[in-house]
């Protein structure tokens, strides 16, 4: 008796069938990618609907199969995460340009809002779609593999750091800046090997004592060497003038142990064993960051003068460090779209409530009501802030940015004759770095001419372009204006 295909298996034979005929650009039938997609989302635990609708992600954009085809044969759930896919991809649809992909205007924000909105699942299947695509970019042109491997490090990667999915950032950053900055990525690459091979001697030595001295105290445990990913060195050596001597965990040591109370008592056995560094011992267990990470960190000094950083947690923290909302999903059996749909939002963790309030945002904006995005607390781009002109537009600019940065942002016009500034409807100084969410307005006078002071009131290249340039002409026409003609002297009668 022939054996019933599971879901998967028929889902499979679906796309199989669906993209007979089409061909990736590395010359392999089509189906090679819906299967590289499912098994990424099998190996980060995701229940069986998302790897269903990772099998079936390109056909209703790219074949002949229909959303009613999918409901029909794999249910509403399937053809919902499906459909979101869908409509993220057209979404998307020429907002190609990296430089200008980031929202700048309600409406591409609001567009790029909706798209996410739907079911968190979406999010991931993206994120697995694009994960195969950046380790098969080699197929592609230069000028492509440039355009998505810079699209991929500025907004994939960073939504895997929002979603805690430590793994998968790490890759899709490293594997994006290889086609970005191919001579800086080789360098560091290199820098980080010498690093570890140097390194390997001492940190065996330091992985023996620490052991000795955690089976001592039965305490359970495992260790194990974690090495900087490059893109991480390279944001890094950026925030620290290049300055290697100051990256103090270029290699670690990762302990992982059963439960909360065994995180201190390990790091108050590798305390006693070396000297902590003064401002670095961090506790992300009793404060975790925004995106659900825990975990002890500490750097200390050895007897050999060696400087380690260790990082501490459960195995529970570290698989949710690794997969992060993946891992959620594996621990609760939760599927959110029917929880969605039923209005129990209530049972995500207090980490993930940023979720809740996107969707619930989304849901708003689909049934036309009308939404204060001025209170939306979205943070998907980590480097970047979003702030207001007094008439509603929306502005991107990267943390730190001032007054000056804003007004050139708005029109080279604008920036050649700032005067003052509001913020939040008060008077501000022009050295006052914006916040997320500030409404800005900028004041102008025909009178003002732009000065060579404004420098140090800039961080933007764009501001700091456009105000060396109107300087250049303001000092070319200065000198071309000729001498003022000599008062003759009065004559005496």
């Amino acid at each position: 008796m022939k054996k019933e295909p599971t879901r998967v298996e028929k889902a499979v034979e679906v796309a199989t069938r669906a993209h007979e005929g089409q061909f990736r650009k590395t010359g392999e039938p089509y189906i090679v990618h819906p299967l590289a997609v499912k098994k990424i989302l099998e190996e980060w635990g995701m229940d069986e609907d998302t790897v269903i609708a990772g099998v079936l992600h390109d056909t209703v954009e790219d074949t002949n199969l229909t959303l009613d085809d999918i409901r029909k044969d794999f249910g509403e759930s399937v053809a919902f995460l499906v459909d979101g896919v869908t409509k993220l991809s057209t979404a998307r649809t020429g907002m190609r340009d990296i430089d200008t992909y980031l929202p700048e205007t309600k409406d591409n924000f609001l567009r790029l809002l909706i798209a996410l909105g739907d079911d968190i699942r979406v999010l991931i299947i993206k994120l697995a779609d694009r994960l195969h695509n950046l380790r098969t970019l080699s197929a592609l042109p230069p000028d492509k593999q440039r355009k998505i491997a810079k699209e991929s490090l500025e907004i994939f990667a960073p939504l895997a750091d929002r979603l805690n999915m430590g793994l998968l950032r790490v890759e899709m950053a490293d594997l994006a800046f290889k086609y970005v900055d191919p001579r800086r990525y080789e360098e560091l690459k290199n820098l980080i090997e010498k690093s570890n091979k140097s390194a390997a001697k001492s940190l065996k030595k330091i992985e023996q004592e620490v052991s000795e001295a955690l089976k001592k105290e039965k305490i359970n445990f495992e260790i194990s060497g974690r090495v900087k990913s490059v893109y991480s060195l390279h944001k890094k050596l950026a925030k620290h003038n290049q300055n290697i001597n100051e990256i103090y965990d270029l290699t670690a040591l990762r302990v992982i142990v059963d439960d909360v109370t065994s995180c201190y008592l390990a790091l108050g056995i590798i305390h006693s064993l070396y000297t902590p560094m003064g401002g670095r011992i961090k506790d992300y267990i009793a404060m975790p960051k925004q995106n659900g990470y825990q975990s002890l960190h500490t750097t200390v000094i050895t007897k050999d003068k060696h400087v380690v950083e260790f990082q501490i947690r459960t195995r529970e923290m570290h698989e949710y460090a690794e997969r992060g909302l993946a891992a959620s999903f594996y621990y609760n059996e939760q599927k959110l779209t029917e929880n969605y749909k039923k209005g129990k939002i209530e049972h995500l963790p207090t980490n993930l409530l940023w979720i809740t309030e996107l969707q619930m945002t989304a849901a708003k904006l689909r049934e036309g009501k009308k939404v204060d995005l001025k209170k939306l607390k979205l943070n998907l781009f980590a480097d970047k802030i979003f702030v207001y002109t007094p008439k509603g537009d929306i502005i991107d600019l990267p943390n730190g940015a001032l007054p000056l940065d804003f007004a050139y942002r708005l029109h080279t016009e604008i920036g050649d004759h700032v005067v003052g500034v509001k913020i939040n409807g008060k008077m501000s100084n022009m050295n006052k770095k914006l916040e997320q969410g500030d409404i800005v307005e900028i004041l102008t006078s025909k009178n003002q001419t732009p000065k060579s002071s404004w420098l140090g009131r800039i961080i933007t290249p764009h501001a700091r372009q456009k105000l060396t340039r109107a300087l250049r002409i303001k000092d070319d026409n200065a000198k071309a204006k000729p001498a003022p003609r000599p008062i003759p002297p009065i004559k005496k009668r």
